[in-house]
């Protein structure tokens, strides 16, 4: 039976432009920090995909920093920041807001503290934020998702830069733009953050690279020190190969949003959705209300453990996910949902399914179908005997 992959929020399979461009690459023997032909050569590489990039996020080139992924970035921007409770640094007048369903590479910076609550519809309310007070002298990083990896939900995050308008000093805005990119249009200009992370296996590029877009003339200091690579922000021989397959990705993924792939892609989640809707009326689609990416659905089924639906699909040939996959292997219910306000019980009990570019309706109704069958057997079982 052929296997159907519904799981593109984990990890987006690799694209074919990608593979070419890395395996192009590894035949190109310079370091990029060398002067002579074959150092110009690699360095080509590097300047090539930070411009394809770049204009995938509608940033400058100079504003692309590669790391070795999204939680990289996320230390790079956020460490400064960390007050004395936090993951890092040592300052007392030093802080970090973020929501409560942040991805847990930036929760782990705010260390439980200043956290923003969305409502029931996965939504941030920014006015939340001009409540908030620090001392005069802080430094205080916003980091404000662009959108959420387990229920898609979107949040506006110029409205979050507008809300931190007028403050003195002005906090520093940093987004996890890593579901957002590549899967609808987003420009890092237009939101106003002054940071934003980025991920190459999101958008069909390698595991292991990603990037820290930094907005111009806005200074970092470096976490990892040595040659000076990356503008002076991120010493080390750069991954020629893993930053030109994360080029490659980046301009595939900006022509499938420029054919409309992704509108494909909304119809047949839609598909799913309506068809789920006819035949469990207990399930509740999580965000559905709200804003979403084109791509995700989050399932929540009272009773039936997103666990246990995970393996069942497995098993009849479908990978889906019960939550982030930085958690896999982890028993416990979404921090997201609860922070939603679903109970534990109810929050243990969601699946999400993720859909990407090469999902087709065949897979779509063949998922649906399996799905409600595991549904019904499920429900009859608790029903007991008749």
């Amino acid at each position: 039976m052929k296997r159907v992959y519904l799981d593109h929020n984990a990890t987006a399979p690799l694209r074919p432009e990608a593979r070419a461009a890395m395996v192009s690459a590894m035949d190109v023997v310079g370091n990029p920090s060398s002067v002579h032909a074959e150092g110009r050569a690699a360095k080509a590489l590097v300047e090539r995909a930070r411009a394809e990039i770049a204009v995938l996020v509608d940033a400058g080139d100079a504003d692309v920093i590669f790391t070795s992924g999204a939680t990289e970035a996320a230390a790079l921007a956020l460490a400064p920041y960390a007050g004395p409770e936090g993951a890092g640094g040592t300052g007392a007048a030093r802080a970090i807001v973020a929501s409560e369903i942040e991805h847990d590479c930036i929760r782990a910076w705010a260390g439980g503290r200043h956290l923003l609550t969305p409502g029931r519809d996965g939504r941030l309310d920014r006015d939340a934020l001009r409540s908030m007070t620090f001392p005069a002298d802080a430094a205080v990083a916003v980091a404000v998702q662009a959108a959420n990896s387990e229920t898609g939900v979107l949040q506006d995050v110029a409205a979050f830069a507008g809300a931190l308008d007028g403050r003195v000093p002005r906090p520093v805005l940093v987004t996890d733009a890593v579901q957002a990119v590549g899967k609808v249009p987003w420009s890092f200009e237009r939101s106003r953050a002054d940071m934003a992370l980025v991920s190459a296996h999101k958008i069909g590029g390698p595991k292991g690279i990603g990037a820290l877009v930094v907005r111009r003339g806005f200074d970092i200091p470096a976490m990892i020190r040595g040659g000076g690579q990356e503008m002076g922000r991120r010493s080390g021989t750069e991954n020629v190969i893993g930053i030109a397959g994360f080029g490659a990705a980046a301009a595939a993924a900006a022509r499938d949003l420029a054919d409309g792939t992704w509108d494909r892609v909304a119809e047949l989640r839609n598909v799913l959705e309506k068809t789920l809707e006819d035949r469990a009326e207990m399930t509740i689609f999580v965000g559905k209300e709200s804003p979403r990416l084109p791509n995700t659905s989050c399932l929540l089924t009272p009773g039936w453990k997103g666990e246990t639906q995970v393996m069942q699909m497995d098993l009849a040939g479908f990978a889906i996910s019960a939550g982030s996959a930085c958690s896999s292997g982890k028993v416990r219910a979404s921090a997201v949902l609860t922070a939603m306000r679903h109970s534990e019980a109810d929050a243990a009990s969601a699946i999400r399914v993720s859909l990407g570019p090469g999902t087709d309706r065949d897979g779509i109704e063949a998922f649906a179908e399996a799905w409600a069958r595991a549904h019904d057997k499920h429900r009859a079982r608790r029903a007991g005997p008749a």
